[in-house]
C-alpha cells in the first residue's frame, strides 16, 4: 500500500495539489548537483547549462556521498523533496574522470540514467565567448546531425537525444514568437566509422541568430557561436523499465488529437492525404491529338459494332 499524505492545514493542501498528477504537466524542474570529487571544469560546464535552462533550475553547492548507478535513493529523496524530474549530477574519478550523469525521474522513481565524460581541453564556457548573449527564458532551436541519432535500435545516442530534448525545450507553449527565437543548439555526432572501434563524440555547440538586410523580401541570417562549447563522450547507461516506460507515455483522455482517415503526417511535417479512385477504363483515354494516334477510316467501326446476320434472305416471291 503507498503512504497517503492528508494536509494539516491550507498551504500543505495547496502544495500537494500542484504535485498531483495533471493532464497538462507543470514544467521540469532540473535539480544539479556534485559528487564528493568534482572537478573544476564540471563545475564551469554545470554553472553553463544552469544558466541556459534558468529559470526552471536549482543548484546545490554542497558535496554529496551519491553513486546513482550503484543506489538510486537519494536521487528519488532529491526529487521527492523538490518536486524536480530532470538531474545533472557532476563528479570526477579516476576511471571516470569529468563525469556528467543525466538522469530522468518519473513518479519521483529514476526512469533512465547516461553518463557523459567532459573533454577537457576542447571545453569553452561562455563567459570565454565575448559576444551577446540571449535572454533568460529564450526557448532555443535544436539540431540533431549524425546517423547514431536516427538508430532504430535504442542505444546510448537514441537516449542523449531524448534527455537532451526534455532538458532544452523548457515550457512547452501552442504557439511562438519568431522574434523569440534568439538561438540554436547544435548536437552533431559523427559516424563511427571516421574514429575507428571508439563510439563517436557528442558536439555540443551554441550560436546566436542575428538577420540583417540582403535587399530581398528575405532577410540573410548569420550565427555567431556564444558558448558554452562541450565535447562529450558516452559512457554507461540505465535504460527505462519497459512496463514504466509505457506508464510514462501514456497520454490522458481527450489530449489526443483525432485522426482523420487517409490523412497523415510525415516526418517532416508535412500532411499527408490518400485519395482512392475507381478502376479507370483505359478504352475511353483520349488519344487522337496526336497524328501517329489517329485512327484511320478503315478503322472508324469497330468489329464489335457490325452486326452480323447469320440467317439467310428471304426469297422474293
Amino acid at each position: 500500500m503507498l503512504r497517503q499524505v492528508k494536509p494539516r492545514n491550507a498551504r500543505s493542501k495547496r502544495a500537494l495539489e500542484r504535485r498531483e498528477p495533471k493532464a497538462i504537466e507543470n514544467p521540469k524542474t532540473c535539480l544539479f548537483l556534485r559528487g564528493n570529487n568534482c572537478s573544476q571544469v564540471v563545475q564551469d560546464a554545470m554553472n553553463d547549462l544552469f544558466s541556459m535552462r534558468q529559470p526552471l533550475s536549482k543548484k546545490f553547492t554542497k558535496k554529496n556521498p551519491i553513486h546513482p548507478f550503484e543506489d538510486a535513493a537519494s536521487i528519488e529523496f532529491f526529487s521527492e523533496k523538490n518536486d524536480a524530474s530532470l538531474f545533472i549530477f557532476g563528479s570526477t574519478q579516476k576511471k571516470r574522470p569529468h563525469a556528467m550523469t543525466l538522469i530522468r525521474t518519473f513518479g519521483h522513481k529514476v526512469l533512465d540514467m547516461l553518463e557523459l565524460y567532459l573533454d577537457q581541453e576542447s571545453y569553452r564556457s561562455i563567459s570565454q565567448f565575448k559576444t551577446k548573449k540571449f535572454a533568460i527564458g529564450m526557448r532555443p532551436m535544436i539540431l540533431f546531425a549524425g546517423s547514431a541519432f536516427e538508430s532504430l535500435v535504442p542505444n546510448e545516442y537514441t537516449l542523449a537525444k531524448s534527455i537532451l530534448v526534455d532538458f532544452f525545450k523548457g515550457e512547452s507553449s501552442d504557439k511562438i514568437d519568431v522574434e523569440g527565437l534568439q538561438y540554436i543548439i547544435s548536437v552533431t555526432a559523427q559516424d563511427a566509422a571516421g574514429e575507428g572501434d571508439a563510439k563517436p563524440a557528442i558536439h555540443l555547440r551554441v550560436y546566436l541568430i542575428s538577420t540583417k538586410r540582403s535587399g530581398q523580401k528575405l532577410p540573410r541570417v548569420e550565427v555567431e557561436e556564444i558558448g558554452p562549447r562541450m565535447d562529450l563522450r558516452v559512457g554507461r547507461m540505465k535504460e527505462a523499465d519497459e512496463a514504466m516506460l509505457k506508464e510514462a507515455m501514456k497520454k490522458p483522455r481527450g489530449a489526443e488529437e483525432k485522426t482523420k482517415k487517409n490523412i497523415s503526417m510525415d516526418s517532416m511535417g508535412d500532411k499527408m492525404g490518400r485519395v482512392h479512385l475507381g478502376k479507370q477504363d483505359l478504352g475511353q483515354l483520349q488519344t487522337r491529338k496526336m497524328k501517329g494516334l489517329k485512327r484511320s477510316r478503315d478503322d472508324a467501326v469497330e468489329p464489335e459494332d457490325i452486326v452480323v446476320d447469320d440467317e439467310p434472305k428471304r426469297a422474293r416471291k
